[in-house]
């Protein structure tokens, strides 16, 4: 029979080694979770991480659903306007509105029954980012993209802003689909990697503009819902809002985000936008375009786009940083595309700001 001695466990072996690890550390574990969700759930775990959830520096948002808004309620991103007029940004709104209910449902670990962040009761994102008051990366990702596109057409996205836009690329296609074995497509002998005259008449160049217009709304209405978020966060080094289709990426780095701070927000007059200023913009189109994995599309397209106020557009060192930035836009195929589309004889257009 064992001893009272035997039976007890001893009491050396019920200390928790995770409280020996230093503050430094637990913080480095922390910003590998990033999701705000995760880290809503850590805080709940004990008064200490309660206390070093808010330091962390990387936090990624995630969106996943779009629920409905009372008409009483404010703003998801307590905007000023109280009704938005682009259906753009009331949805976009409508889909942030979801990302706090982990928080909303945490209680304090200190048993008194009251919510961790009871600021959040108008489950606004604002206000659950800002419990954090060290954020050097931040991420944010809807749950889809903001243009619509038929079956099978390509459109993506990327945008660089400061105050306003600085870099657009935008690549597309009519029809991306997978080539048939043995059914090689032979290039037209008269393309000499300019524009083909039909490009001209049978729509090709309407839809083009369709496509920059849209894409264009977007990143500026992504732009404009960043701007309280930025302003309570002056730590921010890089953010990025993107979605999970991966249709388009709004993205700023720590110049950028001086830049937006610095200078006053041109918002357009009729939407809750930021005002797109007159472009410059270089068209470069391939009828049919091979890419790698046994994928081809068809009207290829890359639109990169600079604001006409940008009087080094012509310099040697601008157009590098402007090739890297195409080049680095996108990733495996279409990285491919867009390098190759690069290559291609150059349409230059102009447009107005809007």
């Amino acid at each position: 029979m064992h001893t009272k001695a035997q039976i007890h466990a001893d009491p050396v072996l019920e200390l928790d080694q995770f409280d020996g690890l230093p503050d430094s550390l637990v913080l480095l574990i922390l910003n590998k979770l990033e999701d705000v969700r995760s880290l809503g759930r850590c805080s709940a775990v004990s008064k200490r991480f309660s206390g070093l959830v808010p330091l962390v520096h990387d936090v990624c948002v995630k969106i996943d659903h779009v629920v409905t808004v009372d008409g009483d309620s404010d703003d998801a991103l307590s905007l000023s306007s109280p009704k938005p007029h682009n259906i753009i940004s009331h949805l976009l709104k409508l889909m942030l509105f979801a990302i706090a209910k982990p928080f909303h449902d945490m209680r304090s670990p200190n048993s008194t029954g009251r919510p961790l962040f009871p600021q959040l009761s108008q489950h606004s994102p604002v206000q659950v980012l800002k419990n954090f008051s060290h954020v050097h990366n931040l991420q944010v990702e809807l749950p889809s993209g903001d243009v619509a596109v038929e079956e099978g057409v390509l459109l993506k996205w990327r945008a660089e802003y400061g105050s306003t836009l600085q870099n657009c690329v935008i690549l597309g296609g009519t029809l991306v689909d997978r080539k048939a074995a043995g059914n090689g497509h032979e290039p037209s002998s008269d393309d000499n990697g300019s524009m083909p005259e039909s490009f001209y008449t049978n729509g090709g160049l309407k839809l083009r503009v369709v496509w920059t217009i849209s894409c264009l709304i977007a990143a500026s209405t992504r732009h404009y819902l960043l701007r309280s978020i930025i302003n309570d966060h002056p730590t921010l080094r890089s953010l990025v809002l993107a979605d999970a289709e991966g249709q388009g990426a709004l993205s700023m780095g720590a110049e950028q985000l001086k830049d937006f701070r610095e200078h006053q927000l041109s918002a357009s007059p009729c939407s809750n936008r930021t005002q797109v200023p007159a472009c410059n913009m270089k068209l470069k189109y391939a009828q049919y375009l091979e890419l790698p994995g046994g994928l081809a599309l068809q009207g290829a397209t890359l639109l990169v786009i600079k604001p006409a106020s940008d009087g080094s557009s012509s310099g040697h060192g601008n157009r590098k940083e402007v090739d890297a930035f195409v080049s680095g836009a996108f990733n495996g195929p279409l990285r491919f595309a867009a390098k190759a589309l690069m290559k291609r004889r150059t349409c230059l257009l102009e447009m107005n700001g809007f």
